[in-house]
């Protein structure tokens, strides 16, 4: 009864996975867009002292601007959203492919052999290098320098 239990939990967590209930007052939990598209009408137009246009052309510019951004984005995003999250859930996904299929198994492979090749040279420099090193360090290790100022 247990295994069963615990079974059915296993599924359950695996469905979540795949369901995931999405929290549509945060859209971006993350702070990925953070810096990019908080743009205001004070950060496209501002008019410097001296240089005002009527208060009702201002308040028209400003009213103008918000609703337009507003139905413009929520437009666009009708139009193309879907499509192209198909888009981009389709590159991620060959993008992931490439990496467990292709990427991973070329460098795990390359690592394998690598290896091998390393053992191999290791052995070749431990047995043709050292010995000639150690001589040449022998012969060097009598070489006394002195330092002498005249005047």
């Amino acid at each position: 009864m247990a295994e069963e239990h615990t079974e059915l939990e296993e599924r359950i967590i695996i469905k979540d996975q795949h369901i995931k209930e999405i929290d549509l007052v945060n859209r971006d939990p993350k702070h990925i867009n953070e810096d990019v598209v908080k743009v205001d009408f004070e950060d496209v137009i501002a008019e410097p002292v001296g240089t005002y246009s009527f208060d009702g052309v201002w308040k028209t510019s400003y009213t103008t601007f918000t609703v337009s951004k507003y139905w413009c984005y929520r437009l666009l995003s009708a139009i193309l959203g879907i499509p192209l999250a198909v888009v981009w859930g389709f590159l991620f996904a060959l993008i992931s492919f490439c990496h467990i299929w292709a990427v991973v198994p070329c460098i795990k492979s390359y690592l394998i052999e690598i290896q091998c090749v390393s053992r191999i040279y290791s052995l070749c420099i431990h047995t043709f290098c050292d010995p000639l090193f150690e001589a040449l360090s022998k012969i060097c290790s009598n070489i006394r320098v002195a330092l002498r100022k005249e005047i």
